[in-house]
């Protein structure tokens, strides 16, 4: 049987996806990953029912990292979070291990990159809702590894990279989710706080005896902008490395579609936009085009509607001769299916017509709809 721990109070978001299923005191699902809670009724129905989810694994061998093995990257969402977590803590503690338990969690995560790249991509759109920092970090990672395997980043550079994106905000972890559940006006201390990050983060690497220089110079420049108007050198052009303007894409693709207390978020046609106007812009306009090109017209974990009045998720997007996948959730008629049907949307009656705007995703079984597990 799985190892389970009680849920923290507090752990439970309303509005936003499980990130691992729920248990009773005997083992059995009460809820699996990918499930709504719409209430603080339902919390408080859980708690009576003793809701557990699985123990996080400690931080893996190095070994383990390297693994070819198929995954499913919905089963590991939960352990990468704590992993990262813990090893970030690693860095700020300046542990010896600090410098391969990175290393380690890059390798993770470019492994679930390769291995399932819909499934992966569909993390950073499933979880957008008031993602905390960690979450953010990992959609960082992500987006920094596909958008610079299309780049054509050589592979070295490429796993440097990540473990830039998963480090650059080192410094924020203390006070990230507070700013973005706040409303208000960022005061004079907290700007500072922000302007200075990049710097304090290669001084944490720096003391636990991380060296490695690309890295640390992207994590330096990734707030510099092509026209020297970033910072914190006001470096421009050719000055900024590309893998710091990968990085950057990335934070801003995040911050686009991510639901903030201060902001809504942008839909995935703005964003698309937005990146079409800076690929026209940018001092490397291939970045962002990596990025448009990576997410395809309807990148995976978004709502859309069909020709035929459904609402579905995309599953995949359109590879070869055949267009995206979706699986639908919603019938014509409004109604929740009891389980899902996979659409070809090349068939005019499933043709995605729009996106589907909603402030909470539907409930949904992620390992299901993408394959991972039997019904």
């Amino acid at each position: 049987m799985t190892s389970l721990v009680r849920i923290a109070p507090g752990a439970l978001v309303i509005g936003k996806p499980l990130p691992w299923d729920v248990y009773d005191v005997d083992g059995n699902v009460l809820l699996r990953q990918g499930y709504i809670i719409y209430s603080d009724a339902q919390v408080e129905q859980l708690y009576e029912r003793g809701q557990f989810k699985p123990i996080a694994s400690r931080p893996r061998r190095l070994e383990q990292y390297t693994d070819e093995r198929p995954c499913n990257p919905f089963a590991e969402y939960g352990d990468l979070l704590a992993t990262l977590e813990a090893t970030l803590s690693a860095v700020t503690s300046q542990a010896p291990s600090a410098k391969s338990r990175l290393l380690g969690v890059a390798r993770m995560l470019e492994r679930i990159c390769k291995q399932a790249p819909d499934a992966t991509l569909a993390l950073v759109h499933l979880y957008s809702v008031n993602p905390n920092i960690y979450e953010q970090t990992l959609f960082y990672g992500i987006l920094s590894h596909f958008i610079a395997r299309q780049f054509n980043l050589e592979h070295k550079r490429t796993t440097s990279l990540v473990v830039s994106a998963l480090t650059a905000n080192l410094a924020l972890i203390p006070v990230a989710d507070q700013l973005n559940a706040s409303n208000h006006v960022l005061t004079t201390e907290q700007r500072a706080v922000i302007r200075k990050h990049p710097e304090r983060a290669v001084e944490a690497l720096r003391a636990a005896g991380i060296s490695n220089t690309r890295m640390l110079q992207c994590i330096i420049q990734h707030h510099e902008k092509a026209d020297g108007s970033g910072y914190p050198a006001g470096l421009a052009g050719s000055d900024i490395l590309p893998e710091a303007e990968i990085l950057a894409l990335s934070e801003r693709y995040v911050a686009m579609i991510t639901k903030r207390a201060y902001r809504d978020r942008m839909n995935v046609v703005a964003a698309r936009k937005l990146l079409h106007t800076l690929s026209n812009d940018q001092f490397r306009p291939a970045i962002p085009k990596a990025l448009l090109e990576i997410l395809g017209d309807y990148p995976p974990g978004v709502l859309v509607r069909l020709a035929n009045d459904e609402i579905g998720v995309v599953k995949q997007r359109p590879e070869g001769h055949q267009g995206a996948v979706v699986s639908t959730l919603i019938s014509p008629r409004g109604q929740r299916y009891t389980g899902t049907f996979e659409r070809n949307t090349d068939e005019p009656e499933y043709a995605i017509v729009q996106f589907e705007e909603t402030e909470v995703m539907p409930s949904m079984d992620f390992s299901l709809i993408w394959g991972f597990r039997n019904s």
